[in-house]
């Protein structure tokens, strides 16, 4: 999970330049890769584990595409130190089982792009790569952010979400959390009745509700 710093390209690094920066991490997970995988083809089930002291980020859904394909878009809403940042994305790549990228098409970065990388070590173990590339915004809202603060900010963030998503899977390694769109629809509506509440809230609230019901019709 370390970062590293390097001239070459093609290796992990944290590079920076007058207003680029690429972060990147790798965790390996025991489980398999199509549970992983699928897990990710979901951005705001990530978003879910990425809340700290520092960084807090949700993601809202807005044209979906069979499967959570290419061409789908979502908006992303950062607060990162205090600082509060949205923009929409588009999902450019969707490899499965292999990768998942998404850029910004409207919003306050220069650039911004997110590619989580997915490669099978065994029947029962994944490494993910997760990378940001970005280049800060410019004009009065570059003024008010600090770069360092902010890569900072996103590095943490990367770091606690791939961390959390771990512990998540390794925990159950049977979440298979792909469902049909029309029943991730009815998800997102329950969601969106709970107050917008992270996505495993809903889920979790879905069950109990099944389990009560279950437990009536046998009594």
């Amino acid at each position: 999970m370390n970062v590293r710093k390097s001239s070459k390209p093609l290796n992990p690094y944290w590079q920076e330049t007058q207003s680029l920066t690429l972060v990147t991490k790798s965790i390996d997970i025991k489980t398999p890769v199509e549970n992983v995988f699928t897990y990710f083809a979901r951005p705001e089930h990530v978003s879910d584990q990425i809340k700290n002291d520092t960084v807090g980020m949700t993601v809202v859904p807005m044209d979906i595409k069979e499967g959570m394909g290419v061409g789908t878009t979502f908006r992303i809403i950062g607060d990162f130190s205090g600082k509060r940042l949205e923009w929409d994305c588009e999902t450019t790549e969707f490899i499965r089982n292999e990768k998942i990228a998404a850029k910004q098409i409207e919003g306050p970065f220069k650039r911004w792009q997110i590619t989580n990388e997915f490669k099978a070590l065994g029947n029962n173990l994944t490494r993910v790569t997760m990378s940001v590339d970005y280049e800060m915004p410019f004009g009065p809202l570059g003024a008010i952010l600090d770069k360092a603060k902010f890569a900072k900010s996103a590095e943490k963030g990367m770091e606690t979400a791939l961390y959390n998503v771990r512990g998540l899977l390794e925990g159950n390694g049977s979440i298979p959390v792909y469902i049909t769109l029309d029943a991730y629809q009815k998800l997102l509506a329950e969601k969106k009745k709970m107050n917008d509440v992270p996505v495993s809230t809903a889920l979790t609230a879905i069950i109990e509700k099944y389990n009560e019901i279950e437990a009536k019709t046998q009594n």
